[in-house]
Order: structure tokens, then C-alpha cells, then sequence
């Protein structure tokens, strides 16, 4: 019996890991009290190897403090790093894209020094070739069905916005954070279309008070991409690597002009939908045969869903506060959330956290960690989940008590996953006993198919068909099927 295979070769999304690494920075003598910390991380490669992930990149801490004369000032610092993750899926003819994060900050103070530690997570990637043989002919009966594969096209490309905007009379700036949020994804002929906006959290110094803003900066932009066409599905990952911010003040007009410039670094996947003309079934009329299966399995992404929601509720604190003390500025708003299946849908469900800056009735200053806990329902699918946090506002209602309020602008980029079982080969086994007799009368079981009625008489479909032209299908009950066979003359 003469069988034809095929192999098919593509290229996708292998697997999606997670790793940490902590990184370290020192601070002098002169910070007395820490009022907030900052750290913002950029990969400068990952690369696989033999059962390893390495990664680099650069780390900048900022922090706002208070010295011991009461003065409220701001240091930064950079720090490179290295990391390696070990996974024995790896090996070197993988790609690795990578997306680093700050989990968390924690200090402590040794002699006349104060330590951040940063805990950097980084989501990776792995892409590679991902192949699966398959019948394509031979003399075999076949049922042939298209199956669909997804082929993943990299993309990658920098990116420049330019904001300027007017706020009243500052005299210093101390800090910014800035938080990405991708409202849509489009693929065209050639392109691929991303747009969204940056929360730019700012702490500036106005007279001798500290005080916050925010401002959503919107961004589009076009990725080149011969793959890309109308209609495929695409995920972006959108990365600040850098935020320069000048300040023109006018103090008689108690006016200031901001330009904030800031370099995008882009990273994304076209995924293409290819089609295998695959057989999903065979049979030898002949001979039994024992059929060798194979699962196509490829993953991309899903639609984009949207929701802002308003939030309110009582905080959790990292520091005693009272009625004696000002509440000044909040800042460093963020998010830590995940997608929760529950009975009837799904929800997003997380933490809103910030750092609210208060001056004591003494006049020092502190920072305290506010976390706004949230559970949002979403129509949405299993997926990667992203939330921003803009708006965030704090007040004591009763003594020791904080109750907040925040808007938050939900992403959820569904998950996609294609999978198809096909016939990979064929094996032989022992030939059918003749039957002389030139008809048969067959009373096949009810509900079967053309395909299953073939399969249990061991003749082509056609055939079948050409012998009944009466038949209909599905099978239904007391019918018979009559078969003819040609009879050689002596």
C-alpha cells in the first residue's frame, strides 16, 4: 500500500515563561526619609541557549526624600543587570521577545546608606519553528478537511511622541512614572496599526508644597509588515525607554509649559492564518489499516476588549494617618491585576496602588502606600489582562481611615488557540477476505454519514453514491443500502 506525506513548516508562538531578578541600588547620607521610589527597568537583550534564558538590561531608581533640614529633593541612579533563567524546552534556535516590569520596591537603611531593592519580573516570549507531518495521498480512501494553522510574523520598531501642555507655577520637577495602555490593534495590507495612550504621573515641587498631576498622552503608530493583511489578529507590546520632561516657568504669571518627549520601543506579532489540506480520516479498501494521528497545534490572539470603570473604596495603609496631617500629592498610580473565571463569567480582579505624599504637623514629610483592592465583571474570553489607573484621589473621612477613588481603563486581549487532529501516516495490516457474491444488502446504523456509511462497506463515497443515488443523509432508521459488484466473464 503506496502512502504520500508531507511535512508542514511555520513559525509561532512556542511557549511563555516568567522569571525575576532583583537589582539593587545604594543611596548617600544626605536622604534622611524616603517619601517615594521609583524604579523603571529596559531590557538590552535576551538571547536562548542550551536549556537557558539570558536577559539584560539597565534599571533607573528615583527617589523623592526629605533631608535633615526638611527640604524635599529627588535623586536618581542607574543599574545594569543580568539574569539567566534556566528551562530545558530552550535551545538555540529559539527567538526570545521579552517584557520586563517592576513586581515591587522594598529599603532598608545600613549605617549612613539607604538600599532599594527592585523585584523585576520578566515576561518572555519563545518563538521558533513549529512543523507536523501529514498524509497528503496515496491508495487510500480519504476524507480531507482544511485545517488551520497559525504562522507568527515578528515585528519590531522605535517610536517618538512630543506632548506639551500648561499647568500652573511649579518651581521643581522630582518625579514621573509613566504607564502604557493599548486601546486597539488593526492589521492592514503591509502594516500593523496600534493606538493607546501613556498615564505621565508627575510630582513637582510648587513653592514649598509638594503637589501631582497626571496627563494621558495619546500615541498611534505603523509597524511595517509585508505578512500583515486585512482582518489577521496581532498582539503589541508597548515599552517607555525613556522620558525627558522640560519645564518653562513663569512665576509673575504663575505659569508653566511642559514638554514632555518620550521614545517608545515596539514590540509585536502578525499572526498569519495558513490552511493544510489535511486528511482527518483514511481507510484501505483492501487491507486493515492502523491509522497514525498527529495534533496541529498553534496560539496567537483574540479580539480586544475595553472597559473604564470607576472605582471607590477603603484602603489598606502601610503607615498610621489622623486628622493632623495634610494630605499633599498622590502619586506613582498602578495596578496589579489578573482575568478570574467565575460561575456566569469572568471578572478582573486586583489591587489599585499609589503613594500618598503627607506633611505631618510638625512639617516633615512622609509617604504612605495606599492599596484600593477591585473585582470588575468583563465579557471576555481567557486572555492577557492590563489595567491603568489614572484619577486616583485620597481623603480621610474618619480618623485613621483612607477612602479612595480611582479610574481605571481595562485592556483584555483575548487568547487564541488552533487546534486540529490529522491523519500523520498509515500502516498496513492483514487484506480483507473476498466476497464473490454480486449484491449486498447492507442495513447500516442510524444517524451515520456518507463518510461512515464508505468507511463500514469499504467502497469510495462516490461509490456509494453511485450505487443508492436515492439515499439521504443522516441514515435513518430500517433504511438498506445495496451494493454492486462487477462480476468478471469466463
Amino acid at each position: 500500500m503506496r502512502t504520500e506525506t508531507q511535512v508542514f513548516r511555520g513559525f509561532g508562538k512556542r511557549k511563555e515563561v516568567s522569571a525575576q531578578t532583583a537589582v539593587e541600588c545604594r543611596f548617600g547620607q544626605e536622604v534622611e526619609t524616603i517619601l517615594t521610589v521609583n524604579c523603571s527597568a529596559v531590557l538590552t537583550g535576551a538571547d536562548v541557549g542550551s536549556g537557558e534564558i539570558r536577559y539584560s538590561g539597565k534599571a533607573h531608581f528615583s527617589i523623592v526624600y526629605e533631608d535633615a533640614e526638611k527640604h524635599v529633593c529627588r535623586a536618581e541612579k542607574g543599574v545594569e543587570f543580568s539574569a539567566v533563567y534556566k528551562d530545558e524546552f530552550c535551545y538555540p534556535a529559539l527567538t526570545a521577545r521579552a517584557q520586563i516590569f517592576t513586581e515591587n520596591i522594598s529599603l532598608r537603611r545600613e549605617g549612613a546608606s539607604v538600599y532599594a531593592t527592585a523585584l523585576l519580573g520578566c515576561d518572555i516570549f519563545l518563538y521558533g519553528e513549529q512543523t507536523f507531518e501529514y498524509l497528503s495521498g496515496g491508495d487510500l480512501v480519504m476524507r480531507r478537511e482544511p485545517v488551520k494553522v497559525l504562522t507568527a510574523h515578528l515585528v519590531s520598531g522605535n517610536a517618538e511622541v512630543v506632548d506639551e501642555f500648561d499647568t500652573e507655577f511649579l518651581s521643581d520637577l522630582l518625579q514621573h512614572a509613566e504607564t502604557v495602555n493599548i486601546s486597539d490593534i488593526v492589521c492592514e495590507t503591509g502594516v500593523l496599526k496600534a493606538e493607546g495612550e501613556i498615564n505621565l504621573c508627575i510630582l513637582a515641587l510648587r513653592g514649598g508644597a509638594v503637589v501631582s498631576f497626571e496627563r494621558l498622552v495619546p500615541f498611534d503608530f505603523e509597524i511595517p509588515c509585508e505578512q500583515a493583511s486585512f482582518g489577521e489578529s496581532a498582539e503589541v507590546r508597548v515599552k517607555v525607554t525613556d522620558c525627558n520632561l522640560h519645564a518653562d516657568s513663569d512665576e509673575e504669571k504663575g505659569k508653566c509649559t511642559i514638554t514632555a518627549e518620550l521614545t517608545l520601543a515596539l514590540e509585536g506579532c502578525v499572526f498569519e492564518e495558513a490552511e493544510v489540506d489535511a486528511v482527518i480520516d483514511a481507510f484501505s479498501p483492501l487491507a486493515a489499516t492502523s491509522l497514525v494521528f498527529a495534533t496541529a497545534e498553534s496560539a496567537g490572539v483574540g479580539e480586544i476588549v475595553r472597559l473604564t470603570e470607576r472605582i471607590t473604596g477603603k484602603c489598606a495603609l502601610s503607615g498610621p494617618v489622623d486628622f493632623s496631617d495634610k494630605f499633599e500629592a498622590v502619586t506613582l498610580q498602578r495596578a496589579e491585576a489578573e482575568l478570574v473565571a467565575e460561575e456566569g463569567g469572568r471578572t478582573v480582579d486586583g489591587v489599585a496602588m499609589s503613594t500618598l505624599l503627607i506633611q505631618g504637623a510638625d512639617g516633615s514629610h512622609r509617604g504612605v502606600e495606599l492599596s484600593l483592592p477591585f473585582s470588575v465583571p468583563i465579557d471576555a474570553d481567557d486572555g492577557t489582562v492590563s489595567v491603568l489607573v489614572c484619577g486616583m484621589s485620597a481623603r480621610q473621612k474618619q480618623e485613621g481611615e483612607i477612602e479612595a477613588e480611582a479610574t481605571l481603563k481595562i485592556t483584555v486581549q483575548e487568547k487564541r488557540k488552533v487546534s486540529a487532529r490529522l491523519v500523520a501516516n498509515c500502516e498496513e495490516g492483514e487484506a480483507f477476505p473476498v466476497n464473490d457474491s454480486a449484491i449486498s444488502v447492507y442495513i447500516p446504523r442510524a444517524g451515520d454519514g456518507l463518510w461512515e456509511l464508505a468507511k463500514s462497506l469499504k467502497k469510495s463515497p462516490e461509490e456509494v453514491s453511485a450505487s443508492n443515488p436515492d439515499i439521504e443523509f443522516p441514515i435513518k432508521e430500517g433504511q438498506r443500502v445495496i451494493v454492486y459488484r462487477k462480476k468478471a466473464v469466463k
